[in-house]
């Protein structure tokens, strides 16, 4: 069974970071492309960071361009979004979703309906 896990969420005060991975199990990552997503209460879901099979795209949203930054290691299966500076407005539900790189490296997608696999998300609140 494919499966995504997210962890790293937690607490943090404005201003500081934090480091969210995404493992796979059942299957390697190796084929797929990575997107990053977020969810605050009452808004809908929205990309934050993607990055392609071998990691030769990546994306960002305008709000996170360089605060976050996305990488990957595929001999662990894992994607990884370090978040710096972070904002009150940073304060949402975090979810990592992978679909197949038919573009080979080349492209990555923020958009929702693109991926096929979904973690249940790690929790992200940034307050003082």
């Amino acid at each position: 069974q494919l499966q995504l896990v997210e962890s790293g969420g937690g607490l943090v005060q404005p201003g500081g970071s934090l480091r969210l991975s995404c493992a796979a199990s059942g299957f390697t990552l190796d084929y797929y492309a990575i997107g990053w997503f977020r969810q605050a209460p009452g808004k809908e879901r929205e990309g934050v960071s993607c990055i392609s099979m071998n990691g030769g795209r990546t994306n960002y949203a305008d709000s996170v361009q360089g605060r976050f930054d996305i990488s990957r290691d595929n001999a662990k299966s894992t994607v990884y979004l370090q978040m710096n500076n972070l904002k009150p407005e940073d304060t949402a539900l975090y979810y990592c979703a992978a679909y197949r790189d038919w573009s080979f490296g080349r492209l990555c997608s923020s958009s929702v309906n693109a991926y096929d696999y979904w973690g249940q998300g790690t929790q992200v609140t940034v307050s003082s």
